[in-house]
């Protein structure tokens, strides 16, 4: 009994001893992890706050390396019909070593100078397919805009007031679902095509077999009277658009950014502010309902022969208010993200229905006035280094126009309309990952230098 005592007192404190050891490894291991962690990351920002004193945007080698990369994403993007700002600006952060607000300038100007090249070659390419009619939906167009353009005022702010942890989640999470839901389309286009071009062959086949000059001769006409039937440039729809644009950038202008930087003097975040800021949402309903009566008021004066030619809306959703929601939530979420509103909106006509074709050129024309928007904003507002930024928009558009030429060649060879599908997947995929982990990255410095990670006021 005695020994037994003995040994209990002998094992115990062993039994102790190793477990506080055991701990204390676990604690220092971790100490050591968390260590080793906000190391790398101290490394990462010192290397980013290098490459920012550094190169200030001269002829340098990762200037070099930027302006390529931003060829390479913008023909890529130009054929899904999205801007590529959820790239650019990554590229240039990195390589080029530009701070964000800098980026963020010239990724307006380069969006503007890649949607200039689309939306003339949009407006010149037509589809026998759709009547002849140009690829480039004006109704969508027009129903989307005005409720886009309010939705990214409304997301800017909300970008003030959120977190950046909150930032990320949404932004991670809506862009991965978005580009689940673009690939699984592109797939489920891709069997449609595949399916039409078994059918063609097996009709083709069928009609060599019973060729005759009779169907010949009642094919010419047929094919010419086709041809004739080209719709005119809509100018009333393109006025309306220039109207929106000029009302929305004139009362940007009024108020002015926050640090009350505008055309007339006001006081910063002030009420005159809020108020010129509020005149948007009626503005925007405004137009979208007079927009929405007037459609109506021409769809009772049109005949039924035109209608099926000319609207393609009508082959989609029957509810017209469709396109106003989906174009503020899209305007709302890259107002959050500080993107352009083409790489949220096109998921969301995709997904309703509408033409791969259709939707890459009516979000490259609905970019088109966004951006240019945003980039007038920055001259007027004083942007500085607008050479450099000019240089990058004529790259843009350059690998914007062999993008085009390169897609559209394929889409006749090989009648795959779901490359453009695809197209836009794989830009937003990478932007998902690009941003996700550089706002992760940026989460975690906060948090470990003990940063306020709450909501914020607007001002």
């Amino acid at each position: 009994m005695k020994n037994l005592r003995t040994l209990c007192w002998f094992i115990l404190p062993l039994i102790l001893f190793i477990t506080f050891n055991h701990s204390h490894a676990k604690q220092t291991e971790s100490i050591s992890n968390s260590l080793r962690i906000e190391h790398l990351l101290n490394k990462f920002y010192q290397w980013r706050s290098q490459q920012t004193q550094e190169n200030q945007l001269k002829l340098a080698t990762p200037v070099v390396v930027a302006g390529v990369l931003c060829f390479i994403v913008a023909s890529i993007s130009s054929a899904g019909g999205i801007g590529g700002g959820g790239l650019f600006i990554p590229i240039l952060t990195l390589v080029a070593g530009v701070d964000l607000k800098t980026a963020s300038s010239f990724s307006a100007f380069m969006v503007t100078g890649g949607s200039v090249v689309n939306f003339m070659w949009n407006l010149r390419s037509t589809n026998p397919k759709y009547g002849g009619r140009t690829l480039i939906d004006f109704d969508i167009a027009l129903l989307s805009e005005p409720c886009m353009l309010l939705g990214v005022s409304i997301g800017v702010i909300c970008n003030l007031v959120f977190p950046e942890w909150l930032i990320t989640m949404l932004f991670a999470t809506f862009l991965a679902w978005s580009t689940s839901k673009t690939y699984k389309n592109g797939v489920l286009h891709w069997k449609m095509e595949s399916e039409e071009l078994k059918r063609n062959r097996r009709e083709t086949l069928e009609k060599r077999l019973d060729e005759g000059e009779g169907i010949e001769a009642t094919k010419e006409p047929l094919l010419g009277v086709k041809g004739d039937c080209k719709l005119r440039f809509p100018w009333m729809k393109m006025g309306v658009l220039v109207l929106v644009w000029f009302s929305f950038l004139t009362l940007y202008l009024l108020r002015g950014n926050r640090q009350g930087q505008g055309i007339i003097q006001i006081e910063p975040c002030g009420v005159v502010y809020w108020i010129i800021s509020s005149l948007q949402i009626p503005l925007a309903m405004i137009f979208t309902a007079w927009i929405l009566c007037k459609k109506e008021s021409v769809q009772h004066q049109a005949s039924n022969h035109e209608d099926e030619d000319q609207d393609l809306i009508r082959e989609r959703p029957s509810n017209k208010l469709i396109f106003p929601m989906m174009a503020l939530l899209a305007g709302i979420l890259g107002g959050v993200f500080g993107i352009g509103g083409g790489m949220l909106i096109s998921p969301l006509l995709l997904h309703v229905g509408i033409a791969p074709e259709v939707t890459a050129a009516t979000c490259s024309f609905m970019v088109f006035f966004s951006s240019t928007m945003s980039a007038v904003q920055y001259v007027l507002l004083g942007m500085k280094h607008t050479d450099a930024a000019l240089i990058f928009a004529i790259i843009c558009c350059a690998a914007s126009l062999l993008g085009l030429v390169v897609v559209k060649r394929a889409i006749h060879e090989y009648g795959r309309a779901s490359l453009i599908v695809f197209s836009v997947s794989i830009v937003m995929a990478l932007s998902t990952v690009l941003m996700t982990t550089f706002g992760v990255v940026d989460v975690w410095r906060n948090y470990v230098s003990g940063k306020y990670m709450g909501f914020k006021l607007p001002c």
